[in-house]
């Protein structure tokens, strides 16, 4: 079965020539064109992958995003907008966005994104993610399970905070650029770097006893991020 693609959009014009492009490089893609219409889609038809403008009739892009990422729904949403300041693409990331495309844009960039999007979620299933178990420090992750625990307490994470945490729990004490990260964890060859930096500040909220002092997810100067090895003090 052809994998699903959900495209909302209430420009015709552009959801058409989206849809035919997916249509032609072998996925199945279905058009919406208002915010209600979209979370029913979603919920009925499960789509693997989500296009999702920001602006739409009814709700909008990002509240239809807030409520499936509250329902706990993985799939990946490339968020569509014609405002490309930097505030916008990060109030996407924070609702659980995976990219963000500004218009205009190609949609044969469209169709990259998505191929992009999917060769990680493969990777990450074909159990890359090994061993099963890892643990450092007071975090603890099952990733055959996607269960995630600090001091014992389970964690809600999304998926993508949850392959983050568990890539650098992985590599403990290592650093890790950011172009290293999307291209290891979100299987990006290109992308918003800004993405790592929203993951990383929301994986710091909810594992860090202070997040503006964190001591398990650092920061490496003019490199980037690592988790902290076990034997490293505090401070």
């Amino acid at each position: 079965m052809a994998t699903r693609v959900l495209i909302v959009d209430d420009d015709p014009t552009v959801s058409n020539v989206v849809s035919a492009y997916l249509t032609k490089a072998g996925y199945e893609a279905r058009v919406v064109a208002d915010g209600l219409q979209a979370v029913e889609a979603w919920q009925q038809w499960r789509p693997s992958v989500v296009v999702l403008d920001v602006m739409l009739p009814g709700l909008s892009g990002l509240e239809v995003l807030r409520r499936m990422r509250a329902a706990d729904d993985g799939a990946a949403v490339i968020m569509l907008s014609a405002r490309g300041e930097e505030e916008d693409r990060l109030v996407g990331l924070e609702f659980g966005a995976d990219d963000y495309v500004v218009k205009p844009f190609s949609p044969r960039e469209i169709t990259l994104r998505v191929q992009a999007l999917l060769r990680r979620e493969e990777r990450l299933g074909g159990q890359t993610l090994t061993p099963k178990k890892l643990a450092c420090g007071p975090v603890a992750l099952d990733t055959a399970a996607r269960t995630a625990s600090l001091a014992g307490e389970p964690l809600s994470l999304t998926h993508r905070e949850f392959d983050l945490l568990a890539f650098l729990v992985g590599h403990p004490g290592e650093a890790f650029t950011k172009a290293e990260l999307l291209r290891r964890v979100w299987g990006w060859d290109f992308g918003d770097s800004s993405t790592v930096t929203v993951h990383v500040r929301r994986l710091r909220e909810k594992i860090e006893h202070d997040p503006s002092d964190p001591r398990l997810v650092l920061t490496v100067p003019r490199t980037g991020y690592r988790f902290a090895a076990e034997e490293e003090p505090a401070g």
